[in-house]
């Protein structure tokens, strides 16, 4: 696949830019905060309708306007698309797919696909599970597009049971009606199998692609580390699922939440199901969060991210984008030829940086370099 353009109108710092992406590989060259770091966020955007930095529509527009707009012209093996996202404040968000306007977002989701790799993605590491969860769904909305309805009806049902434990812990505290109590008790039955129904689909799919993206990325960290370092990435399920039996682990839910019901009660908060879900990554047989230093640590997520790219690549058939956020400079020498080299023409790549001096004189001879300055782009 092949990102021909990008179109940004009141986004971020941009008051009105067009990119044409003239070549495999494409350099953003500035001082921090002129709007590099943007660019490749409106790019994210297309790819998975999400956005790593925030979650709130307004941040993405241009401050003093009221609607902002990404547009992009993608090719693919299938054919050319037109992709457009409008954010407004206040107001949600539309989307648009060869200048039609669609409903769904499930429609728009799988026209791009892109890896993001930057410095913020140590906190895979270091970071809390939230954060592994959020990397975990992120992946899997790009291989498998309806995981987005999938982990947003979870969601959902898990906002709608938390709001009534919230009534059901106010009605014994005040030790009101008995009768209301009995009817909130029945409806949060109701609602504990319908949180074991959505969310047994989020921990059967987290769990596959655990299991697919673990060895790649314990392979790509065994060269990087030249053999000298074992890498394990485990998923670690807040249900058992020793079988994967839809049947199984939705019954394996529904016993935890017995075994539970008087905590969730009295915390008033589900605490069972996938959003109690992490990610656990070893070096060595350790945890790589307390013992890793920072060089194996940046290793770990580098061999993370060429897994990635190599899994999309495998499941949708075409070579996803890769977006380099500032990160060349943060990588040693032998990291940094790694990462050059899996990249080379196979790509089409992205690359934030401040200075050119990472880079050799073949790959800056090869790449499209543009200047950022103040939301604006110079041709170099």
């Amino acid at each position: 696949m092949y990102l021909k353009n990008i179109h940004l109108y009141a986004f971020r710092n941009y008051h009105e830019q067009t990119l044409n992406f003239e070549s495999q590989k494409t350099i953003l060259l500035g001082n921090n905060a002129q709007g590099k770091s943007n660019l490749l966020e409106a790019v994210e955007l297309l790819a998975t309708l999400k956005s790593h930095r925030t979650n709130r529509d307004r941040d993405l527009i241009l401050e003093g306007e009221k609607k902002g707009q990404i547009l992009g012209t993608v090719e693919r093996n299938y054919g050319e698309s037109q992709m457009g996202i409008t954010f407004r404040s206040p107001g949600r968000r539309s989307l648009m797919l060869n200048h039609e306007n669609l409903r769904r977002h499930l429609e728009f989701l799988g026209h791009i696909n892109a890896v993001e790799f930057s410095c913020l993605d140590l906190e895979l590491v270091r970071g809390s599970p939230e954060t592994r969860r959020s990397w975990l769904d992120t992946l899997l909305i790009q291989l498998e597009p309806v995981y987005a309805s999938i982990i947003n009806q979870y969601n959902k049902v898990l906002r709608q049971r938390n709001a009534l434990l919230k009534v059901i812990r106010k009605t014994v505290e005040e030790q009101t009606n008995t009768d209301n109590l009995s009817a909130e008790m029945s409806q949060l039955k109701l609602w504990d199998q319908q949180l074991a129904e959505a969310g047994t689909r989020v921990t059967r799919r987290r769990n596959r692609v655990i299991e697919r993206i673990s060895p790649l990325a314990e392979n790509w960290h065994k060269e990087i580390s030249n053999g000298t370092e074992k890498l394990e990435i485990n998923y670690l399920p807040n249900i058992s699922i020793d079988r994967e039996e839809p049947q199984e682990v939705q019954q394996a839910f529904l016993d935890k939440i017995e075994q539970r019901r008087m905590a969730e009660q009295q915390l008033a908060t589900s605490v069972v199901g996938p959003h109690r879900d992490d990610v656990e990554l070893k070096i060595n047989h350790t945890p790589a969060k307390s013992y890793g230093s920072q060089g194996q640590q940046r290793t770990l997520v580098l061999a993370i991210k060429l897994a990635e790219l190599q899994l999309i690549e495998d499941v949708i058939g075409e070579p996803p984008l890769l977006l380099l956020d500032d990160v060349l400079a943060e990588l040693d020498p032998n990291r940094q030829n790694q990462l050059l080299e899996v990249i080379q023409g196979r790509f089409q790549t992205i690359i934030t940086t401040t200075y050119l001096h990472s880079f050799d004189t073949q790959w800056l001879k090869s790449s499209q370099i543009m200047k950022v300055e103040g939301g604006k782009l110079f041709q170099m």
